[in-house]
C-alpha cells in the first residue's frame, strides 16, 4: 500500500481552533490554551490518518493561522513596524494588526478561497531561521507513535507570493533564504532516518517567466543533497516545471490529475527517472464522493507508462480545503449525503483505491458500495429539472438597457447624492443574540414572528446607528443572515446545504459553503422582505443586496456532472428576478456582490479567456431586468485589477466597491490609465483587523485616491462587510470616517 495526503485540515471537527482562538483575543483564556487545543487536534487529526491506513502523513501542514505566516516566522521575515514584538503576540499582530501597525497584506491562496498572509521582504533584512515549529511538530508526532512527512512552503512558491517592500524582485532574495531552508534541513535529518520532506510549490502550475523555472534546478539540487524530498504541485498542471525538476535529486513528484489533465504529458518524463510519482486522483477541493472505477481506471491509464511501483495514491491537494468529516451531517437529505465525502471519507477513498489498485480483489465490497451511490447521483430526479433548463436554453435578454453614461445622470438626478458620498458593504456586527436566534429558528424552538422581530429590531437599531453617524447610503445589516452564499443556498432549488460543513477562509475565520447537487431555481423571493421594511424605516435609501451568480458559484461546492459555465448561467437567471422584484418594490440602488470574480480565475492564461467570458455574461444576465434608474452596485474583494480591468468595466455595473486598505492604492491607478468611466468606491480603511483608523489616517486616505480618481467618481467606503467586527469598534471607525469625508469636502470646497 502506498498512499499519501497533502495536508490535513486544522481548524477542529467542530471549530475547536477557532474558537479558542477567539477567547484568547478577546483575552478572556491564556495563551497556553491555545496550545493545548491546537496538541489536542493535531493528535486527533494524525489518529485519523491512522485509523484510515494513511502511509504518508503531515506534521507543519497545523497551524494557528496561516502556514504562509508560519513560513514568515520560520525565515525571520518580520517586518519592521512589528520587530520591537515577540512570539504569539507577533505573530498576532502580523495577521491582525494592532493598535499601532496594520496588518500583513491578505490575499486569496490561488484560485480557492483560503487566503494567506503576503510576507513582506526587502533586500536589507536579515533573515534568521527559527526550527522551533517544525521540529516540535515532529517530535510531538513521534512521541504518539507516528513518523511523519513535514510540509513546508517551497522556497520559489514563498518568494512568489510575497511583496518587495523595497521595489524589486522578490526571486532576488532567493540567495538569502535558500541557505536558511539548508539549514533547516540539516536539522530536520538530524531528528532520524530518512525523513520525508514536503516542499509545496504550487506556484509551479502558473505560466511563469523563464528566469523562475531557471531557479528550479538549483535550488532543488541543493536542498535534496542530503535530503528526501518531494516537491508537490496542484490546482493546475505543471508540466514546464516537472521537466526541470526531473533532472533534480528529488525523491518524488506530486501532480494535480483532477485540476491537472495536461500533467499525462509529463508521464513520458517521469517514467524512466526513478522517481515517485504521487498522483493526486482524490478531489481535495470539492465534497462530491469519489468514484472508484473511473478513478482504477485513470490509475490504470498511468501504470501503463509509470510502474505502479513508483505510483503514490494521494489527494489531488490539502484537505484543507473541503469540511472535516460527513458525520455530523444529521438532518441531510439521507440520498443527497450519500453522494458527498468530507476530508475524514476522503482518507478511506485514498486508502481503499490504494489498495484496490495494488490487488483487484481488495475492498470489494467497499467497491460495489461506492458504485451503487455514484450510479444513484445519476439517476436521481432531484439533479434534473426541465424546466430550468428549457428557460436558460430560451434566455433572451442578456443585459440591461441603456449605456452607462445615460444611466448615471438618470441616477444621480433621482438619487441626488454628493460626491464622496458615504456608505458600507453591506453587513454589520453579527451579535450572539442573532446568531442564538437563528439557530433557534432553525431547530424550531421559537415561532417565525419571534425570529422576525429580533431580527427587525437589529435592522432598527443599525439604521438609528447609521443616521446617527451621518452616513448617506444605508444598509439594512444582514442580521437574517448566516452567510453570504449559504443564506441564498438555502433558498434556492437544486442547493444543498450542511449543519457542520465548515471551512477555513483565514484565521479563525470559518464559511459554509452550500452546494450545488442539481438544476439551480428560485421558488420564492428571498431578500425583498427585509429590504422593504428596512426602506420603510428610513428616508435615506437603503440598498439591496444580493450575492452574485460568479461569488455564489465560487463560494460553493459545485455539482461535476455538468460545465460550471451552465451552473453559473442558471444562477444568474434565477437571481436576475430577485433584482426585478426589488426594484419593483420600490429599492432604488441594489447591490449584487461578486467578491469572488477574480478568484475564480483559471491559473493557466490559456483558459482565462474563456472564463471571462461566461462570468461577464453571467453578470449582465443577473442584473438584465435592473431599468435604467436603479443603480447597481458590485463589490469585489482581494483583486489585482490590472490583468482585468476591461474585464469589469465590460461587467457594466454603475458603482464597484473595491478593498484596497491593505495593498494601498496603486491598483486605482489602472483605473485612470485606461479611462475606466463607473464610479468606483475604494475602501478607505481594513475591517479585518480591529485596530481603528483615526480622521486623519482616512482623510490621508481619501486624498490619495483624490490624486487617481475625481470626487465625482469616488464613493467613501470601508474596505468590506462588517460581519466579523465589534460594534463598538465599528461604530467609532464609521463616525471617523464620516468626519474625514466632510472635512475633505469642507477643504475641497
Amino acid at each position: 500500500m502506498s498512499n499519501f495526503v497533502v495536508g490535513f485540515p486544522r481548524i477542529g471537527e467542530q471549530r475547536e481552533l477557532k474558537k479558542v482562538l477567539e477567547e484568547f483575543w478577546a483575552k478572556k483564556c491564556s495563551y497556553n490554551e491555545v496550545k493545548k487545543v491546537a496538541s489536542e487536534l493535531k493528535k486527533r487529526h494524525w489518529n485519523y490518518q491512522v485509523e484510515a491506513g494513511i502511509e504518508y502523513i503531515s506534521s507543519n501542514d497545523f497551524s494557528l493561522y496561516d502556514n504562509v505566516l508560519d513560513a514568515s516566522f520560520m525565515l525571520g521575515a518580520i517586518p519592521k513596524r512589528f520587530a520591537h514584538l515577540k512570539d504569539e503576540e507577533l505573530y498576532f499582530a502580523m495577521a491582525r494588526g494592532n493598535k499601532e501597525a496594520t496588518a500583513c497584506e491578505m490575499t486569496k491562496w490561488f484560485n480557492t478561497n483560503y487566503h494567506y498572509i503576503v510576507p513582506e521582504l526587502s533586500l536589507e533584512d536579515e533573515y534568521v531561521l527559527d526550527a522551533s515549529k517544525v521540529i516540535e511538530e515532529y517530535l510531538e508526532a513521534k512521541e504518539f507513535g507516528i513518523k511523519t512527512k513535514i510540509n513546508l512552503v517551497g522556497p520559489i512558491t514563498y518568494l512568489g507570493l510575497s511583496k518587495r517592500v523595497d521595489g524589486g524582485d522578490c526571486y532576488e532574495l532567493l540567495g538569502k533564504i535558500l541557505p536558511l531552508y539548508e539549514e533547516l534541513l540539516k536539522k530536520i535529518n538530524s531528528l532520524d532516518d530518512d525523513i520525508l520532506v514536503q516542499f509545496d510549490e504550487p506556484i509551479f502550475v502558473k505560466d511563469l517567466d523563464v528566469k523562475v523555472y531557471s531557479l528550479i534546478k538549483s535550488t532543488y539540487d541543493r536542498l535534496c543533497a542530503n535530503s528526501k524530498v518531494a516537491v508537490v504541485t496542484y490546482f493546475e498542471h505543471s508540466k514546464e516545471a516537472t521537466n526541470v525538476l526531473i533532472h533534480t535529486p528529488v525523491w518524488a513528484i506530486g501532480l494535480d490529475f483532477i485540476y491537472g489533465k495536461k500533467n499525462f504529458d509529463s508521464l513520458d518524463t517521469i517514467k524512466d527517472s526513478g522517481k515517485k510519482l504521487i498522483v493526486g486522483v482524490v478531489d481535495g477541493r470539492n465534497i462530491w464522493k469519489n468514484d472508484f472505477q473511473t478513478t482504477l481506471n485513470l490509475l490504470e491509464d498511468i501504470s501503463k507508462t509509470v510502474q505502479k511501483d513508483d505510483i503514490l495514491v494521494g489527494s489531488s491537494c490539502s484537505l484543507l480545503h473541503v469540511p472535516f468529516s460527513l458525520k455530523y451531517e444529521e438532518k441531510m437529505n439521507s440520498e443527497v449525503k450519500n453522494w458527498l465525502s468530507y476530508a475524514v471519507e476522503k482518507l478511506d477513498e485514498i486508502s481503499i483505491v490504494s489498495k484496490k489498485f495494488l490487488d483487484t480483489n481488495a475492498c470489494k465490497e467497499e467497491f460495489k458500495t461506492n458504485q451503487e451511490a455514484n450510479q444513484s447521483r445519476k439517476k436521481s430526479t432531484l439533479i434534473h429539472d426541465e424546466n430550468v433548463s428549457n428557460r436558460v436554453k430560451n434566455l433572451e435578454k442578456y443585459s440591461r438597457d441603456g449605456a452607462f453614461v445615460e444611466r448615471i445622470k438618470i441616477q444621480r438626478d433621482r438619487l441626488d447624492y454628493d460626491d464622496l458620498a458615504t456608505t458600507t458593504i453591506g453587513s454589520f456586527p453579527q451579535t450572539s443574540e442573532l446568531r442564538l436566534t437563528r439557530k433557534a429558528f432553525k431547530k424550531s424552538l421559537i415561532t417565525q414572528e419571534e425570529y422576525k422581530k429580533v431580527m427587525k429590531n437589529y435592522i432598527d437599531e443599525c439604521i438609528e446607528i447609521q443616521e446617527e453617524i451621518g452616513l448617506e447610503i444605508l444598509v439594512h445589516g444582514e442580521p437574517e443572515r448566516n452567510d453570504m452564499v449559504e443564506y441564498f443556498g438555502e433558498q434556492l432549488k437544486g442547493y444543498g446545504f450542511s449543519q457542520n460543513g465548515w471551512v477555513q477562509s483565514y484565521g479563525s475565520r470559518c464559511v459554509k459553503p452550500p452546494f450545488i447537487y442539481g438544476d439551480i431555481s428560485r421558488p420564492n423571493p428571498m431578500t425583498v422582505e427585509w429590504i422593504v421594511y428596512a426602506q420603510s424605516k428610513t428616508q435615506k435609501i437603503m440598498k439591496g443586496m444580493l450575492t452574485g451568480p460568479v461569488t455564489i458559484l465560487n463560494w460553493s461546492f459545485v455539482r461535476d456532472d455538468i460545465a460550471r459555465s451552465e451552473v453559473s448561467k442558471q444562477i444568474a437567471v434565477a437571481l436576475s428576478d430577485e433584482v426585478d422584484d426589488l426594484q419593483k418594490a420600490g429599492i432604488k440602488i441594489i447591490q449584487v456582490d461578486e467578491a469572488a470574480f477574480k478568484e475564480g480565475y483559471p491559473l493557466r492564461i490559456e483558459n482565462i479567456k474563456e472564463y471571462e467570458s461566461w462570468a461577464v455574461r453571467d453578470f449582465k444576465i443577473c442584473v438584465s431586468k435592473a431599468d435604467k434608474q436603479t443603480q447597481i452596485h458590485t463589490h469585489m474583494c482581494y483583486s489585482e485589477f490590472n490583468d482585468i480591468i476591461k474585464t469589469i468595466e465590460a461587467m457594466d455595473a454603475d458603482v464597484i466597491t473595491i478593498e484596497t486598505a491593505r495593498s494601498g492604492n496603486e491598483l486605482l491607478k489602472i483605473f485612470k490609465e485606461v479611462g475606466y468611466k463607473q464610479e468606483v468606491g475604494p475602501g478607505v480603511y481594513d475591517i479585518h483587523s480591529p485596530r481603528v483608523p483615526s480622521v486623519e489616517e482616512i482623510k490621508k486616505q481619501i486624498k490619495l485616491l483624490l490624486e487617481v480618481l475625481p470626487k465625482e467618481q469616488l464613493w467613501v467606503n470601508p474596505d468590506c462587510g462588517l460581519k466579523t467586527r465589534k460594534w463598538k469598534e465599528t461604530k467609532e471607525a464609521l463616525t471617523n470616517m464620516v468626519e474625514a469625508v466632510r472635512e475633505i469636502r469642507s477643504e475641497l470646497s
